[in-house]
C-alpha cells in the first residue's frame, strides 16, 4: 500500500499562515489533491489539532497531531504523533520554556485556534516563532520517549535548519529528514538518512505542493483504534530514497 503524504502543514495559528488556513479547509484541500495522510505543524504549539483530527476525520484523512518546534539553536523540527494529547503536552511544555515575547498580530500576524467549525476559541499570546530553551537532543529524546516521529525540517534551507545552525547533520534518532528538492538537496551531505518533501503550506495555494509517496508495504497505516499507526509509518519512512 502507498500513501500520498505531507507532513509539513500550518494553519491560521501559526503567525505566518493566511487566517483562511483553518483546519477544516486544510483537510478539505488535502483531500481535493489526494492526501491521504498528513500532520498539522504549528510553530510551537498544537492547539489547532483536535479540529485538524475531527477535519481529517470528515474527509477520510489519517491524520498525524504535529509540532515544528523551534529548539535552543533555532533548528526547525517536526514532531509528529498518533495522539493529540502527546502533541498538546508538548505544546505545552515549549510554550512554557518560550521567552516572554508577546505577539503584536497587528505587526507579526495573527496566532487563533479554532474549533472543528472554525470559529475561534483563542489567541496565544507568546510569539511563537521563537526559540524554546530546549536543545535539539533533548528535543529528539523527549519525541521518541512518547512514541513520536522526529524530522528535522528543511535542512537544505539556508536558516532555520540543522544544516543553518550546526553546519552539518549529526547523528541523531531521525525517522527521516525534510528537503525542499529532491534529489538536488541544495548540495547538503545528508548522511544517508531517508528523505522527504512536505508542502511548508503557509498558504491554500501551497498545500500539498510538495506531497510524497509512503510505501507501507502489507502494513496498514492505521490501528484497530483508527489512529495512525507510527510503528508502521516509521517502517515505511525507512524505505523512501537516502539519496
Amino acid at each position: 500500500m502507498t500513501l500520498r503524504a505531507d507532513f509539513h502543514l500550518h494553519s491560521c495559528l501559526s503567525p505566518c499562515g493566511d487566517l483562511s488556513m483553518s483546519p477544516s479547509a486544510i483537510a478539505t484541500l488535502l483531500a481535493e489533491r489526494g492526501v491521504q495522510l498528513a500532520a498539522l505543524t504549528d510553530h510551537n504549539s498544537a492547539l489547532n489539532c483536535p479540529a485538524f483530527g475531527v477535519a481529517c476525520a470528515r474527509v477520510g484523512i489519517i491524520p498525524l497531531y504535529g509540532i515544528e518546534a523551534q529548539t535552543r539553536e533555532e533548528c526547525h523540527t517536526l514532531c509528529l504523533f498518533a495522539e493529540c494529547d502527546a502533541a498538546l503536552d508538548l505544546g505545552q511544555t515549549l510554550y512554557e520554556l518560550m521567552p516572554p515575547v508577546m505577539n503584536v498580530p497587528e505587526k507579526m500576524g495573527d496566532q487563533v485556534f479554532v474549533d472543528e467549525n472554525d470559529d475561534i476559541l483563542g489567541e496565544v499570546e507568546k510569539y511563537l516563532i521563537a526559540s524554546a530553551d530546549m536543545g535539539i537532543e533533548d528535543l529528539a529524546r523527549y519525541v521518541g520517549e512518547r512514541n513520536g516521529i522526529v524530522i528535522p525540517a528543511h535542512v537544505d534551507r539556508p536558516a532555520f535548519s540543522l544544516t543553518s545552525q550546526l553546519g552539518f547533520i549529526p547523528d541523531g534518532p531521525w525517522d527521516a529528514l525534510e528537503v525542499v528538492r529532491m534529489p538536488g538537496k541544495g548540495g547538503v551531505d545528508t548522511r544517508g538518512y531517508p528523505l522527504i518533501t512536505s508542502s511548508d503550506a503557509h498558504y491554500p495555494e501551497h498545500v500539498a505542493r510538495r506531497a510524497f509517496d509512503l510505501d507501507l508495504a502489507d502494513d496498514s497505516p492505521r490501528k484497530t483504534d483508527g489512529s495512525a499507526d507510527v510503528a508502521a509509518i516509521r517502517r515505511a519512512l525507512a524505505r523512501r530514497p537516502r539519496e
